[in-house]
């Protein structure tokens, strides 16, 4: 404790720093960020940019890269990502915007990025199923994980599948994303041994076509896979990575 105090009166450490070695999260003005989450539950915190002003997200990024080395802001418009991006500069934090995903990545230079021996596939049925599929391809990258992308290979036409089959195979864990009726981790899901995630998405026409048609087909799947909610990236990603690093786990031991 003493130590930690002489580091902060010496300038080594700043006092959101210190409250989240002592509390585990730190206060800033727009809220508290969880700082130990990533040792806590293994999945890193991310600062959800929907219904926050610009100046609330750079300030909890802001407080993300103070504590943790590591900012990762999810449904970030382009409007709110200047602002973002001057607060983070200031912290010397260099960063990546994943557009089509709508995710913010900042990492400070001395910041390392965890490496696991183990590859999360990322599966779309079109091009539509592109923003949640990259949210979660981007999470769990940044918790060490390989990740493939197979995209485009809807059951309209069920051949473009097929073809892929057997790098689908090969891989250690599976996230599948679709919308409309959401038959596309079903189908997956009985031709692979391979854990799937389904991860229905908000597109379609008409009755239940946003989201809630491929959420329910999921949900009613008569093959074995698991399923998050709709639209829900970062969870599908976070799932993912934590089975790529058992996976891990097992392989190193």
């Amino acid at each position: 404790m003493r130590e930690l105090l002489e580091a902060v009166a010496t300038g080594e450490v700043s006092p959101a720093e210190a409250q989240a070695e002592l509390a585990g999260y730190a206060t800033g003005e727009a809220g508290r960020f969880d700082a130990a989450r990533e040792t806590r539950a293994g999945v890193p915190e991310a600062i959800l940019a929907d219904g926050k002003t610009p100046a609330e997200v750079a300030d909890l990024a802001a407080t993300a890269v103070e504590t943790t080395g590591r900012a990762i802001v999810t449904r970030l418009d382009a409007d709110a990502l200047a602002t973002v991006r001057e607060r983070l500069a200031s912290h010397d934090a260099e960063d990546t915007y994943h557009e089509r995903a709508r995710v913010l990545v900042a990492h400070t230079d001395g910041f390392e990025r965890p490496h696991l021996d183990a590859t999360v596939g990322v599966v779309t049925a079109g091009t539509s199923d592109a923003e949640p599929a990259g949210e979660a391809a981007v999470l769990a990258r940044e918790m060490g994980a390989q990740v493939e992308r197979v995209d485009d290979v809807g059951v309209a036409s069920i051949v473009r599948l097929l073809d892929q089959l057997p790098a689908l195979r090969d891989l250690d864990v599976l996230i599948v994303a679709a919308g409309r009726e959401g038959a596309l981790p079903t189908v997956v899901a009985g031709l692979v041994d391979t854990p799937v995630i389904g991860l229905p998405v908000s597109t379609g026409y008409g009755h239940a076509g946003d989201g809630e048609a491929a959420l329910d087909g999921m949900l009613q799947s008569c093959t074995a896979l698991t399923v998050v909610n709709v639209d829900a990236g970062f969870t599908a990603g976070a799932q993912a990575a934590l089975i790529a690093r058992a996976v891990d786990a097992a392989r190193d031991g």
